[in-house]
């Protein structure tokens, strides 16, 4: 699957990563700008207390002035100091983790809107870095910009007072700065792609670790917790690996960094210290001077910093724009037009498939040539060998893919000219391997309307059968499910699941398999549910088992994409084959959880 570039309003200047920031940026300039104020203020306390110290010195020290008055300034200008650094720490802050809020947001958006197919092939690991620790790397990035303007502004500062006070002494305590500057830029050009290399690591890392918690129940069933720990193991001592090759860098450029600074602080020392001795130079000229090198020593030996903070959000930033700029191939169309909302027979959910051509990728073809048409209310079971491709007519009637070939019609429109979201809302659909969430039971069957009654959440529930076992548990409705739903029976799970599809009220139905992980025993509670929920509702019902399939109307037997032959389950049964060679299969080796 090809990546394509974003088109919408904002990729003119978000085309790049810097330009993707640069672009949130701009929406918060008033808050930033208040931090660079704060800031320059901040800076401005800085470089006039050694002005104030040397004349503290000269005039109340060696002078007639009162030193208490001098002192009394000092430390007011340091208080006001101290008040301007809290304050623009805390707009940094405000400004640096609403950058992270709205780009976490955002993403998030963006990766719930892509399509399926880009689902099939990320790693899921992937994509919680990218949404978290990169997020957090622009975060610690964004946190700096004031702090780092200001520093600019401070070093800018005392470089002019330096060489208007004494231009010699100026020159020796600058004259590290071309070796800083040189080592800096050596260290960001080094540094660059052994972060990027951290940062891809760490990402794989993460997936080892949600595919392991995820799939506890399969590393403990097949009793690989050793195979998982050694992934595990190789992917913490690769991420070490290369840490310690970053490290590497940082410590052969950081010290120059953090001593070339020093250097020239001694040679003002030096130089300066033979002046007083001459008559040449004041002590507290000379103490004013030595303060003002001080306050540049931080913001040079801070290039460091800035410079590795800066690599690690240039590095997220490409990581967190590589899937920004992925477009969804399935996505809403220019010109929607809506469902209609009445018929002549009074029932919506005519389903039609028009010569339908699909394949995964591979040469092989999922359905080809697939055309039937079910008419509103009507129930339709499709049975077939694995591979046949009974799910395949699940995932494209959802618009999880788009077909190749022909198109598919619900009420008399074309899927591709319905916006996604009507369409999900009109085809509810209860999988195969259900997946409910951490959270209460009620807010499990109305995830579709979180703002469903709990009357209405209550009337799915009796629909699904489900309302009987729900009471029984501790907290009712409210009674909060582990991850997965893992704490209820497999057909509890699936009583929950239909429940959510009533609620949703379909106009179309997708049963798929929906009885194949519960206990032949209590299979008939699912089934009595999924007739309730059938009638006079168009429904598509994949199964294998007899019982669910004698539910429908009619029965499709399917052979390589194609529909092989067609009636109800007893004529098939009566009178096919293929269709008893299939149902024997079935029952002699049932189709493992997941589907084809």
């Amino acid at each position: 699957m090809t990546a394509t570039v974003q088109t919408d309003d904002r990729a003119t200047d978000e085309r790049t990563p810097w330009g993707l920031l640069t672009g949130m940026l701009a929406e918060q300039k008033r808050g930033l700008i208040a931090g660079v104020l704060v800031g320059l203020a901040w800076a401005a306390c800085k470089v006039s207390i050694p002005s104030l110290i040397e004349n503290a010195i000269d005039h109340g020290i060696r002078g007639n002035q009162s030193l208490l008055m001098w002192s009394l300034i000092i430390g007011g200008v340091g208080v006001l100091a101290g008040i301007f650094v809290g304050w623009r720490r805390w707009l940094a802050f405000r400004e640096s983790r609403t950058t992270e809020m709205v780009l976490r947001e955002r993403l998030f958006d963006h990766i719930v809107r892509l399509h399926v197919e880009y689902h099939d092939h990320a790693q899921t690991g992937q994509l919680m870095s990218r949404a978290s620790s990169d997020l957090q790397q622009l975060q610690a990035f964004v946190v700096m910009i004031p702090l780092v303007i200001s520093n600019l502004f401070q070093f800018l500062a005392i470089v002019v007072l330096l060489v208007s006070s004494d231009p010699l002494l100026a020159l020796f305590a600058l004259a590290p700065l071309p070796f800083v500057n040189f080592s800096a830029r050596r260290f960001g050009s080094k540094i660059h792609p052994a972060v990027m290399e951290v940062q891809n690591k760490q990402a794989a890392l993460a997936t080892v670790v949600e595919e392991t918690v995820s799939g506890v129940r399969v590393v403990k069933g097949f009793g690989a917790e050793g195979v998982q720990a050694g992934k595990l193991r190789l992917e913490a001592d690769e991420i070490r690996a290369v840490s310690m090759q970053a490290a590497r860098i940082r410590s052969r450029f950081l010290p120059a960094i953090d001593v070339l600074p020093s250097i020239g602080l001694i040679l003002v020392l030096a130089v300066g210290g033979h002046r007083v001795l001459n008559g040449d130079m004041t002590i507290g000229q000379l103490i004013q001077f030595n303060s003002s090198v001080l306050l540049l020593i931080w913001p040079m030996r801070n290039i460091g910093m800035i410079l590795a903070t800066g690599q690690r959000a240039a590095v997220a930033l490409q990581r967190v724009q590589k899937v920004l700029d992925t477009e969804p191939d399935v996505a809403d169309p220019q010109h929607p037009v809506a469902l209609p909302s009445s018929s002549r027979s009074g029932l919506l959910g005519a389903v039609t498939f028009r010569d339908i051509s699909f394949g995964y990728g591979s040469d092989r073809l999922a359905l080809d040539g697939f055309d039937i048409t079910i008419p509103a209310g009507r129930s339709v079971a499709i049975v077939g060998a694995t591979g046949s491709g009974k799910s395949t007519i699940t995932r494209l009637l959802l618009r999880f893919y788009d077909v190749q070939r022909g198109s598919i019609e619900l009420d008399g429109c074309d899927l591709r000219s319905i916006r996604l979201h009507d369409l999900r809302r009109a085809v509810g659909v209860v999988f195969e391997d259900t997946l409910l969430f951490h959270d209460t039971v009620a807010a499990n069957i109305a995830f579709a309307d979180p703002t469903a009654t709990n009357d209405r959440i209550e009337a799915a529930a009796r629909l699904a059968g489900a309302h009987e076992f729900v009471g029984e548990l501790p907290d009712g409705y409210d009674t909060l499910l582990g991850e997965r739903g893992f704490s209820l029976s497999g057909g509890q799970r699936q009583r929950i699941a239909i429940a959510r599809a009533i609620l949703a009220d379909p106009r179309v139905l997708i049963l798929d398999d929906a009885t194949s992980a519960v206990d032949p025993s209590k299979e008939h509670e699912i089934r009595e549910a999924m007739a309730t929920v059938m009638r006079d509702r168009t429904t598509i019902v994949i199964a294998h088992r007899p019982g669910t399939i004698a539910l429908a109307d009619a029965v499709l037997l399917l052979d390589n994409g194609r529909v092989a032959a067609q009636g109800t389950h007893d004529e098939l049964l009566a009178s096919n084959a293929a269709y008893r060679e299939v149902l024997a299969t079935w029952a002699a080796a049932p189709e493992p959880i997941g589907g084809e």
